[in-house]
């Protein structure tokens, strides 16, 4: 068996905008540094993400020193945003938990509002009183995480990925396959281990850097959605419902919760821990 290696790192400025895949990453404890700090929310204050307007998967958010944003998406002209200034929040709702957030100027909601047909705001996570806890059940106190759906950041394998899609091959829906692993949205992608063998990992160290697994990732409909024309299919949750279940959830990947902090880069070796 080959030494398993980190063979890529993933980074989302906004959530549910395009992934970046830049070959390091400073690992905070509440995540990548950049990853999820900014999120789109509607008039209620609700974060919008690709479950409800699958085209965010078309808009990219390319990051700016200081931790603003160029906003660009197709038939759209480019929009710079700066990191607002702290002096007032407003409350964002995240599956149904209230977090604080800074509302960018109101040029970030024109342009959002404009590519999505309806009425947005981006609004920015960056105090750390403002985190949100990660979920008790599963967490050690004090743990945070950002816009994130739960974790601070969520890792696949390609062996896996590989198993899956030979899985999709055989049914109903094979048209839909091979799947690219941006259907999954990790953060950091793990060559060079068995299939599934994932499912007993507890804790792993990825060059430096060590992690705490938290639990499997249940997946939702973000998976079907072609992440390059944003359409929708019936892969993969069909067969991962088939034979990828834990507690009533379709799974694939596992959370993370960091121990350490630091710097992981593409080509790091990973050791499986516990």
């Amino acid at each position: 068996m080959p030494t398993p290696v980190l063979r890529s790192v993933h980074v989302h400025p906004v959530k549910a905008m395009r992934a970046l895949a830049p070959t390091e990453a400073e690992v905070q404890p509440w995540g990548l540094a950049g990853d999820r700090r900014w999120a789109v929310v509607d008039a209620a204050g609700k974060v919008v993400t690709q479950r409800r307007h699958p085209r965010m998967a078309l808009a990219t958010a390319e990051p700016l020193p200081g931790g603003g944003v160029t906003l660009s998406a197709p038939g759209h002209p480019p929009l710079t945003v700066d990191v607002p200034h702290p002096s007032s929040t407003v409350t964002v709702e995240i599956f149904d938990k209230h977090v604080e957030a800074v509302p960018a100027d109101g040029a970030a909601g024109g342009w959002l509002s404009a590519y999505l047909e309806d009425e947005f705001r981006l609004v920015h996570m960056d105090a750390p009183e403002h985190r949100r806890p990660v979920d008790p059940a599963y967490a050690l106190p004090g743990e945070t995480v950002s816009f994130a759906d739960g974790y601070p950041l969520l890792v696949a394998t390609t062996s896996s990925l590989d198993a899956l899609n030979s899985l999709i091959a055989q049914g109903e829906h094979a048209h839909e396959g091979p799947l690219p692993m941006n259907r999954f949205r990790p953060n950091l992608v793990i060559g060079g281990t068995s299939p599934w063998e994932e499912d007993g990992w507890t804790r792993l160290a990825v060059g430096e850097i060590t992690f705490r697994v938290a639990r499997p990732c249940g997946r939702c409909v973000v998976t079907t959605t072609n992440q390059s024309t944003a359409e929708r299919g019936k892969e993969p949750l069909r067969t991962l419902a088939q034979h990828r279940k834990n507690d009533g959830r379709v799974i694939f990947g596992q959370n993370l919760v960091p121990e350490n902090t630091g710097t992981v880069r593409v080509g790091d070796e990973v050791k499986i821990l516990d």
